[in-house]
């Protein structure tokens, strides 16, 4: 059935595109979507737009594909040179017949790349084994400089669109009352509009900060691809300036949808806190205010445009759509669910595991996707200006120093709990008042707390920090000799058993935690 939006028969096109003689007798692979047609032959990608017309997009005459190729290229670039080759035409020659790149009258164009390896696809990845911790924390580096070099776009109408958005999420749920129930979508609704005639005054001011910006749009993970082991963002969105503009952290919040919705929480958890890091910006802190709403426009997004695919499908393909759009639709109710912000001190001497404990527990504390984990170790790096992983000056362990390293923690942590977002903060917190503070912030925050000791013998301990290689911790076996010296004090954290395998301490945690 031809799609009404369609504007021109692009069948010839097709034809020769499709055909293997066109590419030296490569046999050739087609992928349609509503609004491109991929082919891949042997080592290259040719992309066409459809000749269609949608209210949000519009491919409908030669010179507007032929504009929407080479943005493509444009903005591609700027994320992956090296698949983005170029913009060629396909030409009609001077005895009639349709040609790729020929010398003749171009007819249509296509978008050149290099073809890469499908199976190293983030989606597939995320399918078959999952996104690990190393593959989490180069997603978080890839975003933060993809971010870092966007250019500030139009805020005010990024910031008017949103609500445009929830108005038009609230017409597509109804058109579909069998995934999205009637009086959960109004409730939906109501907290969506809520919650942005809260934020919109705050978001003005982040697009004056210059946080606004013209992003890759459409950075969810089957448009992530490794590229000799190293993520790559493609397929930027190229046809409207203001669907790709947002917050970098509304841009950040779709690739975290996208990893929660596939259920690899911890991995959305580790993309937020490595790009909180890399980023290292207080402002980013404050903005975390806004994410519930951006994890839920994202999802609600999805669950309308997965409801409406449906239509098409049919068999498993249907019934996988409808269930997915069901999720979507309970997810973006989740994100704007309200759940009280905790603060959570995990401490313990060196070696007794508290930063996987804290990176085990923290995607289960609070809201969607988790806790923002505050780490002193990291915090001593950034505040002295070094590598994580590079070996502090001895004489940088003072007394002033470890002040200036606890002073940041706290400081950061009451920024995060302002915005009604959990907090995991893991340190020593060898001294009573150093555990006193925490309990005191989040009491002014109006958050409730718990702490968790962690305790294990010398020789576990001693053994831990001599095996640890590319961390932030400083600590070896003579600073873990040395602590045994710390007066504590009486400690009213809740002690737990930090020898044991690094999954049971977790599961206990939890189990105190929750």
């Amino acid at each position: 059935m031809k799609d009404p939006h369609t504007v021109r028969d692009q069948s010839e096109a097709f034809a020769l595109m499709e055909a293997p003689e066109t590419h030296g007798g490569c046999p050739v692979k087609r992928i349609d979507t509503h609004a491109n047609v991929v082919f891949l032959a042997g080592k290259n990608a040719y992309k066409m737009k459809r000749a269609v017309k949608y209210p949000f997009l519009d491919y409908s005459t030669l010179e507007k594909r032929r504009y929407a190729c080479g943005r493509e290229i444009e903005l591609n670039r700027q994320y992956a040179p090296e698949i983005y080759l170029g913009v060629v035409p396909l030409t009609r020659e001077a005895n009639g017949t349709l040609a790729l790149n020929g010398s003749g009258t171009p007819e249509e164009w296509v978008v050149h790349m290099l073809r890469f390896d499908e199976s190293q696809g983030l989606d597939l990845i995320a399918t078959e084994r999952g996104i690990d911790d190393k593959l989490s924390e180069d997603l978080a580096r890839l975003m933060a400089r993809a971010h870092a070099a966007a250019a500030p776009s139009d805020a005010a109408r990024w910031i008017a669109d949103l609500r445009n958005y929830v108005e038009q999420n609230r017409e597509a749920f109804s058109e579909f009352p069998q995934f999205f129930p009637k009086d959960l979508a109004e409730e939906l609704y109501r907290r969506a509009c809520a919650e942005h005639d809260r934020i919109a005054p705050l978001l003005k001011k982040r697009g004056e900060q210059g946080y606004i910006r013209l992003t890759h749009g459409d950075a969810h993970l089957s448009n992530i691809v490794l590229i000799d082991g190293e993520p790559k963002l493609f397929d930027a969105v190229e046809f409207d300036d203001i669907i790709a503009t947002g917050d970098v952290l509304y841009d950040l919040a779709y690739l975290l949808l996208d990893l929660w919705e596939r259920e690899e929480t911890r991995a959305a958890n580790r993309v937020l806190n490595r790009y909180l890091v890399v980023t290292h910006r207080d402002d980013d802190l404050s903005a975390l205010t806004f994410l519930p709403f951006f994890m839920m426009m994202r999802a609600a997004i999805r669950a309308k445009v997965v409801a409406a695919a449906s239509l098409h499908k049919t068999g498993k393909d249907k019934s996988d759509a409808e269930e997915s759009a069901s999720k979507y639709f309970r997810i973006a109710f989740e994100a704007l669910s309200t759940e009280p912000a905790r603060l959570v001190g995990i401490g313990g001497l060196s070696g007794t595991g508290k930063t996987t404990v804290a990176r085990g527990v923290a995607p289960f504390i609070g809201a969607m996707p988790g806790a923002v984990h505050i780490r002193t170790d990291v915090e001593r790096k950034l505040l002295l200006g070094l590598q994580e992983t590079q070996q502090a000056p001895a004489e940088t362990y003072s007394k002033e120093v470890s002040d200036q390293v606890y002073a940041q923690v706290y400081r950061k942590a009451a920024a995060v709990l302002a915005t009604g977002h959990s907090v995991v903060v893991d340190g020593v917190f060898a001294a009573p008042e150093e555990r006193e503070k925490l309990a005191e912030i989040a009491q002014s925050a109006g958050a409730s707390f718990s702490g968790i000791w962690l305790e294990a013998p010398m020789d576990v301990k001693e053994s831990r920090v001599t095996d640890r290689k590319g961390d932030a911790s400083d600590a070896n076996a003579a600073v873990v000799r040395a602590q045994e010296g710390y007066v504590t004090g009486e400690i009213s954290w809740t002690k737990v058993d930090g020898s044991a395998p690094a999954i049971d301490v977790q599961l206990q945690v939890l189990e105190v935690l929750i």
